[in-house]
């Protein structure tokens, strides 16, 4: 790694923070019934180090991991700086992942504490954590949670703050990252000081933030994503980041923080498109935005309710944008930018560039990134000084997903266009190859169908198939509905129109012979989705398989599967 400037590293930015800017609002937390708590940079670096004192008082060997199982939250952030002044390492947990894997995460990690904190699913959590492992709580954690753990504001208040300014270099491990695990059990990704410095060096010269920006945190802290925008882009720039109190408060959440860097996943972008066409029928909408002058003001007043009103740059990612959802948003005056990347390489690979037409791509590589597609396999391979240690205490899988030469195997199909800029066109392994012997790409279909406002999550599949079909979940609103005959036969007719339309934008072998309507929410306590959304296909067959032949026999474009 090249040398990177020690005054990059995560914890001396919190040092100059204090010293430079003791009094600046850094964090605003809610704590229920409208109530928020602000934070100051001064009372930071206080807190953390009374933290640190504490960690370090167990006597733990320099290195030990200590886990964080929260939401987000500013005592998320603190422990994080707390583990590293102490010279630990943290090991961030999802808020929502089921007990065995909360078990696999902090045995494999070999925690030796854990911050249990704001959670809703404690009780289904906590069978996962072993007995007898230390665990602190925070002042926002589940009741019980507070009864039988000491609380942060107590350990703070018992010890001194740790003096001076401890550093880690560059090359220490500051985090294990585990995966979010859609082909299995998670991975534990090590990424040192030096990856997280040089990423965000980097991914300043694409994202313009600064000292004077406001982001709303919300996705979990736990993701690569979310680490490196929110937390690192905080340290780096001293920005103010909000914090969500709950998906009931989120639409208040973000009136109050109205960020002016947003970034989120294409499902929830879907949900904003789709609450705005509840309020107002896409066809009125289109036609408001065509008049000159009324369509700015209708822009402006569909931000503000958004609050996004304030926001110069919006991101999305984690799973691929559909394009007419990018060119939707574009028509209200928000360019969605489209990232690209992974927990290996710290989500530092591509982005599109404002003001430039690259949407239906991911864009070109940031600065310092290289990026090259396999000939033999039509992988996405990359290289750049963001990628990880290695998957720890794994050897073997840290050597398949390395090229000999050394560059990260993304697991992506993909081309790279005359500009440069990429295209993912789906997954090397997701793939498959019908009865009539064609390959399918399945990603871009499912951009298709996830378009249709009833359509929460979906997947294409079927191998060994005459055609492929498409199994499709319904949001919540639409399970609703549905329990009603004739709402039922609209929203049947609906789907198959949809069906109809992306079939004519299909090659032969692709088509889809029919949708599979699914009412039963795939969750991440059925183990369907991942804590990022992402649905797991080797459960969808495991749980649909056994029924593909029915449907291909039935001929009919849709069909409903209560399961």
């Amino acid at each position: 790694m090249q040398n990177i400037p020690a005054d990059l590293l995560a914890l001396q930015r919190l040092y100059h923070w204090e010293n430079t800017a003791p009094n600046k609002v850094a964090l605003t937390q809610p704590m229920g019934g409208g109530a928020v708590q602000d934070f100051t940079w001064a009372q930071i670096g206080d807190q953390v180090r009374r933290m640190a004192t504490h960690l370090q008082s167990q006597g733990w060997a320099p290195g030990s991991k200590v886990a964080i199982l929260s939401k987000n939250c500013a005592w998320w952030m603190m422990s994080d700086l707390a583990i590293w002044m102490a010279g630990y390492v943290s090991v961030p947990l999802y808020p929502t992942l089921a007990p065995d894997t909360v078990r696999q995460i902090l045995e494999h990690s070999e925690a030796k504490a854990c911050f249990v904190g704001k959670l809703d699913g404690w009780e289904g959590m906590k069978p996962g954590v072993p007995a007898g492992l230390p665990c602190i709580s925070y002042p926002l954690s589940p009741p019980d949670a507070l009864k039988a753990y000491e609380g942060w504001d107590a350990i703070c208040a018992r010890c001194q703050p740790l003096q001076g300014q401890p550093v880690r270099d560059a090359d220490d491990l500051a985090t294990l990252i585990y995966t979010s695990g859609t082909t299995g059990m998670p991975k534990g990704v090590m990424h040192s000081f030096g990856n997280f410095a040089w990423a965000l060096d980097s991914g300043l010269k694409r994202i313009p933030m600064s000292g004077e920006d406001r982001m709303l945190s919300y996705l979990p802290l736990a993701h690569v994503v979310e680490r490196m925008l929110v937390e690192h882009g905080w340290l780096r720039t001293g920005m103010h980041v909000f914090f969500a109190e709950s998906l009931d408060t989120f639409t208040a959440d973000l009136q109050r923080a109205r960020p002016t860097i947003f970034f989120s996943v294409p499902r929830l972008w879907v949900k904003f498109q789709q609450g705005i066409h509840h309020k107002m029928p896409p066809a009125k909408l289109n036609r408001l935005l065509g008049i000159p002058i009324l369509g700015g003001i209708v822009r402006k007043k569909v931000m503000k309710a958004l609050g996004l009103d304030q926001c110069k740059f919006a991101a999305g990612g984690a799973a691929p944008m559909p394009l007419a959802l990018l060119q939707w948003y574009s028509k209200l005056g928000l360019h969605i930018n489209e990232g690209y990347g992974m927990t290996e390489n710290l989500a530092l690979s591509h982005i599109t560039e404002p003001g430039k037409n690259q949407q239906g791509s991911v864009g070109p590589v940031y600065e310092g990134v290289q990026h090259r597609i396999d000939p033999s396999t039509g992988e996405v391979q990359m290289t750049s000084q963001a990628l990880m240690q290695g998957y720890y205490k794994e050897p073997e899988k840290t050597r398949e997903t390395f090229t000999d030469d050394g560059w990260l195997k993304t697991g992506d199909k993909g081309h790279i266009d005359a500009q440069g800029n990429l295209h993912i066109t789906g997954r090397v392994k997701d793939l498959f190859k019908t009865g009539k012997g064609k390959y399918v790409a399945p990603a871009p279909i499912e951009d298709k169908l996830v378009m249709h406002e009833a359509v929460e999550a979906c997947v294409v599949t079927g191998a060994n198939l005459g055609q492929p079909l498409g199994i499709v979940m319904l949001n919540a609103d639409f399970v609703a509905r549905a329990s009603d005959a004739a709402a039922r036969i609209d929203l049947e007719s609906s789907l198959a129109n949809h069906l109809k339309q992306i079939n004519t934008t299909l090659d032969p072998h692709e088509r889809l012979q029919c949708l599979v309507v699914v009412t039963t929410a795939w969750t991440v306590d059925n183990d369907v989705i991942t804590p990022t959304f992402k649905v797991k296909r080797n459960r969808i067959e495991d749980l649909y398989a056994k029924n593909y032949d029915h449907w291909e026999a039935m001929g009919r474009p849709v069909i409903w599967q209560n399961r």
